[in-house]
């Protein structure tokens, strides 16, 4: 199975990707947030594939030029706070960032994003009882505590995410966020999971 995994900064290598057949073969797509919300729409026109989102902190309503207003992206399922099966692979989403601005969407305090992971806990465990496995990809914004985050406030992981590999073993933890500009970390090994930052854009052999 491929995945088409996107995040933060919108490309032309997916743009030209989706129209010259580049990702005729991915078979699931999923966003890790900070995208506009046309951008998803294409993807999911072009792919024809099932997609998943979570939301990331810079999420906001797109105003098109013809007056219409874009408040999530069409063809996409939010994944927020979500177990889903999709074409046998086993999903569950969180997103939003660290809290670093009072009052502002899709940002948590480590306690309310600890909570969120214990409300998808019994689905969680219904997984473990009929398929043997509690979940195979996490798909969240922020990436987790002191892998792959940054020093400063907005860009510092979650704990809880920590705790979540521990406990249930996803396969994958998928997330963006922290944009890549260097020879810097993307894909870490944490316990039995692969953490990797999807971005811009990352093609996952599944």
């Amino acid at each position: 199975m491929k995945i088409l995994a996107v995040s933060d900064h919108v490309v032309d290598a997916v743009y030209s990707g989706c129209t010259n057949g580049r990702f005729d073969d991915v078979d699931l797509a999923i966003s890790c947030g900070d995208l506009s919300y046309s951008y998803l729409e294409y993807i999911a026109t072009m792919l024809k594939a099932p997609c998943f989102y979570v939301h990331g902190n810079h999420d906001h309503p797109e105003y098109k030029a013809n007056g219409l207003v874009l408040s999530e992206p069409g063809g996409w399922i939010d994944l927020d706070g979500e177990v889903v099966e999709s074409k046998g692979l086993l999903l569950a989403g969180l997103e939003g960032s660290i809290r670093y601005k009072p009052g502002a969407p899709y940002q948590y305090t480590e306690r309310q994003m600890g909570w969120k992971a214990w409300c998808i806990t019994p689905r969680l465990l219904l997984n473990r009882l009929y398929h043997g496995r509690y979940v195979d990809i996490l798909v969240a914004h922020s990436p987790p505590q002191g892998i792959h985050d940054g020093p400063d406030r907005a860009h510092q992981g979650f704990k809880t995410f920590l705790g979540f590999m521990d406990a249930f073993k996803p396969r994958y933890l998928l997330h963006g966020h922290k944009h890549v500009y260097g020879p810097e970390p993307t894909h870490t090994r944490y316990a039995e999971t692969e953490v990797i930052n999807v971005y811009p854009y990352r093609v996952i052999t599944f």
